[in-house]
């Protein structure tokens, strides 16, 4: 295990220049007590590496120093050629890039890692994307992603959901992150974290002016942030109902992300109770596409809005077939 730390550190410092070492420490996740004592080890190898003190500070490889150890273990081979987000790639132009990288990396992994990792990319994909999704429009990711890179302030006009209209605003990217297959913007708005999906941007530019980003903070930690405040939303309504076992598996596939407890996996019984946590009446409607097979219970007001939205399918085609199912209405419309 040793080994594979000071390779790591070899690798970091090659990669970054001069590094804290508490910074190392974390990254590694062993003690700067540790992490000094790698660095004996590697500087009593050969390795050009020294340390500044100070407040500014750190490790550092001697200018010019570079290693072609790639480092690699048979694992860690076979997973750089499981790309979790294909489609990531091909929004942001890298495709090409892309397969040129991964065949570099093929011709330096040791002989022997080349089967398992040839193997992987033939035999493992991952579809970052939801089964029936509704087709998404073509995204144009471009002055986003130079927006975020060039560090400069972004001007967005946004249409954000159920708005009649876009609206302008001034915002500080952190970066740009993709969930499962929707690309969002991850930036601050007057100093506040604010989350953007790219495909309801309707015009990006970038200023002059140099982002104001709140000082520390990084992009995974914004994220996690606002990630958490979506998953952990307030429902406006908790509905319980009963689903009955020849559609229980279709409920769970569509409606799973709106349970309010993990439900059962499989049915035991003809029916089965579940609670359900949603914002709006509205967003109940789904529901009635399984019929009789799905019974909501409580609160009385989403059961009323279910009869009436089910009264007014009935209104729109009883009129037109007979109880024996010949057409009543006029043949010529």
């Amino acid at each position: 295990m040793k080994s594979d730390r000071l390779l790591s550190l070899l690798l970091l410092l090659q990669t970054r220049g001069l590094v804290p070492a508490s910074e190392l420490a974390e990254r590694l996740e062993v003690s700067v007590r540790t992490v000094y004592r790698d660095v004996e080890a590697l500087s009593a190898a050969g390795v050009p590496v020294y340390a500044e003190r100070g407040r500014y500070g750190g490790i550092a490889l001697l200018a010019g120093y570079r290693t072609d150890v790639t480092g690699l273990t048979a694992d860690e081979s076979r997973a750089l050629f499981v790309l979790a987000a294909q489609g990531a790639h091909r929004a942001l132009g890298l495709d090409e890039a892309l397969g040129s990288a991964l065949r570099k990396v093929m011709a330096a992994l040791p002989a022997p890692h080349r089967p398992g990792a040839e193997a992987t990319s033939r035999r493992i994909l991952v579809d970052p994307d939801r089964w029936m999704s509704a087709p998404r429009a073509d995204l144009d990711l471009d002055v986003l992603h130079r927006a975020v890179f060039a560090d400069r302030r972004l001007a967005l006009r946004y249409r954000s959901s159920g708005a009649p209209a876009p609206k302008a605003y001034t915002v500080d990217p952190y970066g740009l992150v993709v969930k499962a297959g929707v690309w969002y913007l991850v930036a601050d708005r007057e100093g506040e974290p604010r989350l953007f999906r790219a495909d309801r941007v309707e015009a990006a530019e970038p200023l002059d002016e140099p982002v104001r980003r709140r000082p520390g903070v990084e992009l995974a930690e914004v994220w996690a942030l606002l990630r958490e405040r979506v998953e952990r939303r307030p429902a406006g309504l908790t509905v319980t109902a009963r689903v009955h076992r020849d559609r229980y598996d279709r409920f769970l596939r569509l409606h799973a992300d709106r349970l309010t407890a993990p439900p059962p996996v499989r049915a035991t019984a003809d029916w089965t109770d579940v609670e359900l946590s949603v914002a709006e009446l509205g967003e109940l409607r789904p529901l009635l596409a399984l019929g009789a097979s799905l019974e909501v219970l409580t609160p009385p007001e989403a059961r009323t809005y279910l009869a009436e939205a089910a009264a007014e399918t009935v209104t729109l085609y009883g009129g037109t077939v007979h109880a024996a199912g010949e057409p009543t209405g006029d043949p010529a419309r």
